[in-house]
């Protein structure tokens, strides 16, 4: 494995080392690179550093979060460093740092301080509830094609069937177990300490289920009427919304509005299902998949990939990632900011009709049409560039 730096590196780096700055949330879901990222650069620093984390059995109590600002100011020397793992899991953490924060700032003393977190609702809650205009977000998500291909040796298929996650990379040559170590270290603890323990689940099974079948039906529409349908638990419309935010918040699934050309008529509108990551559907498949023989399964891991890769690259930019249709013509992506439209139709196979990309653009004048894959930009092309490429 090559060591990779990630692009957030350099953003950090600059931030803390800027003359005067804001308390740094570095925020994404697990097993991503966050704490290594943040190693990396205190490494490099060149400046006194203290790193704590919350990630424990049971979560601290507020006054951890004193000691270890205590701890840090003791370090002496200037611009000392405070980092602080987890954080989301410390009780009333956002008015605990504030305080503190705003204390250090009265007194002319210059911690600089340093939030992860793998709960990205969570973080924001607190971050807007309590630190509104002392701080900034430097977001992760999986790792992209390009990283994967230089850290792993990732083929351009090893990428579309197992995903981004680091951590299970060096098991892929034995799927059973690459998929149970993503079930098991990723997907479960990711529910069970991220999602179930840290929010207010009043029907666990059916979050869980909810997962099962965004993996199952990823890259196509699904509306929440029709997703009742679907799953044992009782629930509503209102509830499946809700959780499916918060797996969304995860870093799990989410699910993609239509594009309407109006907000209110997006989002009223039936979700297309998106998983943030291919990893998540090939290990509910046990790992087993052989492309040349699942085509129809193959296909939908692409337009999988590709939307993950839309999910992680578009909103850092301001752009809006969603799909369209019309009758029975159907655009998978389409990217927006402000008035630049783009229609993306992914290709995994050299069949099928551009015909609805032709009708998408004349529903909406100026939009620019793009084909990904077969006859169109090389995936690999596509997955080597951000959102913003494309617009």
């Amino acid at each position: 494995m090559r060591t990779i730096v990630r692009p957030q590196y350099d953003v950090l780096r600059a931030r803390l080392l800027a003359p005067a700055g804001h308390i740094q949330v570095v925020a994404g879901p697990r097993q991503v690179g966050k704490t290594t990222l943040v190693r990396q650069v205190m490494a490099r620093l060149g400046r006194p550093v203290h790193f704590a984390s919350a990630d424990a059995p049971a979560p601290p109590d507020p006054r951890w979060i004193d000691l270890q600002w205590d701890l840090a100011e003791r370090l002496g020397g200037e611009g000392g460093v405070l980092v602080v793992d987890e954080v989301q899991k410390v009780r009333a953490w956002a008015d605990v740092v504030k305080a503190r924060w705003d204390d250090d700032r009265a007194h002319g003393r210059d911690l600089r301080v340093v939030l992860l977190g793998s709960s990205p609702l969570l973080l924001q809650r607190g971050l807007t509830e309590s630190l509104a205009g002392r701080f900034e977000v430097i977001r992760m998500a999986q790792w992209s094609w390009p990283e994967m291909r230089d850290a792993f040796g990732f083929g351009l298929d090893d990428y579309v069937r197992f995903g981004g996650y680091p951590g299970a990379a060096p098991l892929v040559a034995d799927p059973p177990r690459w998929a149970a170590y993503v079930r098991d270290a990723l997907i479960e603890t990711t529910l069970s300490r991220d999602v179930l323990m840290m929010t207010r689940v009043d029907k666990p099974a059916l979050l869980r289920q909810l997962f099962d079948l965004a993996c199952a039906c990823s890259s196509q529409e699904l509306s929440y009427n029709k997703m009742l349908g679907q799953l044992q638990d009782a629930g509503n419309t209102t509830t499946l919304a809700h959780y499916l935010d918060l797996l969304s918040g995860a870093g799990l699934v989410s699910g993609v509005q239509k594009h309407a050309g109006e907000v209110v008529r997006a989002r009223g509108s039936s979700p297309k299902l998106q998983v943030h990551d291919t990893g998540l559907v090939t290990s509910q498949l046990g790992g087993r998949l052989d492309p040349r023989a699942e085509p129809e399964v193959w296909g939908r891991l692409v337009e999988s990939a590709v939307g993950a890769h839309l999910l992680h690259t578009a909103p850092p930019d301001g752009i809006a990632v969603r799909w369209w249709r019309d009758g029975h013509d159907e655009v998978d992506f389409v990217l927006q900011r402000g008035a630049r439209v783009t229609g993306l139709e992914v290709k995994s196979a050299r069949t099928g009709s551009l015909r609805a990309l032709t009708r998408f653009q004349e529903r909406f004048p100026g939009a620019r049409a793009v084909v990904v894959g077969t006859e169109g930009i090389p995936l690999e092309a596509f997955l080597s560039r951000p959102a913003g490429d494309w617009l």
